[in-house]
C-alpha cells in the first residue's frame, strides 16, 4: 500500500474512536460516498494498517482489578533463548502486553489478575519458570490516569 493520504488518515482516526461506525456514517464523516469509503477500509485492512476490531472491556467489570508492570532481564540473548522466552510470554493469558526494550531491562509486560494472590501464583508458576530470566521487577498500578488511547493521527497535508 502506498503512503496514507488525508482521507485514509481521517478514516483511521474515526475508526479508532468508534470501530462500530456504519460504513454510511463513516463515509459521511470523511466526505466520501459509501462505496469508495468501504473500498478504502478494505484496502487498509488488507494492507495490515487496520489490524482488527475489538471491544474495550473494563478490567474492573470482569474482576481483573490488579495491574502489574513487570520488567524482565535475560541472562542470555541467544536467538533460540529469546524465541523461547517470547513464546512463553505470549502463552500466558494474564499477560496482556509485552514489549521488547532497549536499555537495562529486556522486556516490559503488563499483567492483569483478580488478586495479589493470583499474581503471586502466576509469578511462581509461570514467570520464574521461564529459563534464562535473571531478574524480575514488579510495580503495581493503583489507577489509570490515561487509558489506552487512539494513535495521534493528523491528516496528511494535501488532497485525497
Amino acid at each position: 500500500m502506498n503512503a496514507l493520504d488525508r482521507i485514509d488518515r481521517l478514516i483511521l482516526r474515526e475508526l479508532q474512536n468508534d470501530g462500530r461506525l456504519s460504513n454510511q456514517e463513516l463515509a459521511d464523516r470523511v466526505g466520501l460516498s459509501p462505496s469508495p469509503c468501504l473500498r478504502r477500509v478494505r484496502q487498509l485492512e488488507q494492507a495490515g494498517v487496520i489490524e482488527g476490531y475489538r471491544a474495550v472491556v473494563s478490567p474492573k467489570a470482569v474482576d481483573l482489578t490488579i495491574t502489574a508492570f513487570v520488567r524482565l532481564r535475560l541472562a542470555s540473548h541467544e536467538g533460540s533463548t529469546v524465541d523461547a522466552v517470547e513464546q512463553r510470554l505470549r502463552a500466558i493469558p494474564h499477560i496482556v502486553e509485552a514489549h521488547l526494550l532497549a536499555g537495562d531491562w529486556d522486556y516490559l509486560v503488563r499483567i492483569v489478575t483478580p488478586s495479589f494472590e493470583e499474581y503471586e501464583r502466576l509469578l511462581r508458576e509461570h514467570l520464574r519458570a521461564i529459563p534464562s530470566l535473571s531478574s524480575i521487577d514488579t510495580t503495581f498500578a493503583f489507577g489509570v490516569t490515561k487509558p489506552v488511547s487512539p494513535l495521534p493521527l493528523e491528516p496528511a497535508p494535501g488532497h485525497a
